[in-house]
């Protein structure tokens, strides 16, 4: 008897994502869980530079401005609750001192420009098509940063600016990169404050422009996060206890859709090797001084200098 209805996911038979693979991550926090799952098992990732973007405007103006090399200065910023913040970033570059904030932007211009030159593949996960236009400088912003609502007009993008947002993303990632691989996903967060149909007609315009993208373009995929949350695992019990993000088993269960499509045979291999010395490095012994823990830890210290000779880039 089956308790389920599967998506039937295709496997990838080129372009696997292994150890060799540079991985970038841009857009909303689902990025960041598959991101801190790639982290875990040491692959080479590097992930929202700018913090968490949710629509594609915002993932759009990062790239530009990264390719292009801006130098934020203080008319980037804006002041706000004693803290500097800028329009194109997520409070967690915000800072009380505006230098530490243009310090944070401008490294963040200088490693991302480099990441997204040397990435074999950049995974962009989309949250919304809703967003917010700064009525002051008529330009769409990725945070409010808390600035009172009645300084924006809150927009719904229609499928064909995303389209378009979509198309001049992989036009500028190609003009630098000619190899990536670029992967979208939808997060399978709803964004219930925007209310219930709206938050659905949102998801439908990003899922619907992606595919209109991809259609006509080589080496861009589509991975269905949000379609494995609502039909795979249509149950609040994988949802967190606001019932809108998933929770940990969910995000396990998306990860290992996930690694079965995307990853080479060899990678999974070097995955259960590292996943047995990151167990053993958060292991407790009852007796740390006893023989058979300190043969314990030479036997770990052994795998790791196994995984290292043939990935020097990890370190635990």
């Amino acid at each position: 008897m089956q308790f389920q209805t599967k998506i039937p996911l295709k496997k990838q038979t080129r372009n696997f994502i292994d150890y060799n693979s540079k991985i970038l991550l841009l857009g909303s926090c689902f990025s960041e869980n598959i991101g801190n799952k790639l982290s875990y098992y040491k692959f080479q990732t590097y992930q929202n530079p700018f913090g968490i973007l949710f629509h594609p405007k915002a993932i759009e103006n990062s790239i530009t401005n990264a390719i292009n090399e801006k130098v934020y200065t203080e008319e980037d910023l804006i002041f706000q609750n004693e803290r500097w913040h800028c329009f194109n970033a997520h409070s967690s570059l915000s800072a009380p001192d505006k230098n530490e904030l243009l310090n944070n932007l401008n490294s963040a211009i200088l490693s991302t420009n480099k990441n997204l030159k040397e990435a074999s593949h950049l995974i962009i996960t989309l949250g919304t098509s809703w967003v917010y236009r700064f009525i002051e400088t008529d330009t769409i912003v990725a945070n409010c940063h808390k600035v009172p609502q009645k300084k924006f007009l809150k927009e719904l993008l229609t499928v064909d600016e995303i389209s378009e947002s979509l198309e001049a993303i992989i036009v500028l990632l190609k003009s630098i990169n000619k190899n990536i691989h670029i992967l979208f996903t939808v997060s399978p967060v709803r964004h219930l404050k925007d209310g219930f149909i709206e938050n659905t007609q949102s998801k439908a315009h990003l899922i619907t422009a992606i595919h209109t993208v991809i259609s006509s373009r080589e080496n861009t995929y589509y991975f269905p996060s949000y379609e494995i949350m609502m039909d795979e695992l249509r149950d609040y019990r994988f949802y967190a206890e606001d019932m809108i993000h998933p929770n940990k088993t969910a995000i396990n269960y998306i990860w290992e859709r996930f690694n079965e499509t995307w990853f080479s045979e060899g990678s999974k291999l070097t995955m259960q090797e590292i996943e047995t010395i990151q167990k053993g490095i958060l292991h407790r012994p009852f007796n740390k001084n006893s023989a058979q823990h300190q043969q314990f830890l030479q036997n770990l210290a052994l795998k790791k200098k196994t995984i290292q000779s043939k990935f020097p880039f990890i370190s635990f």
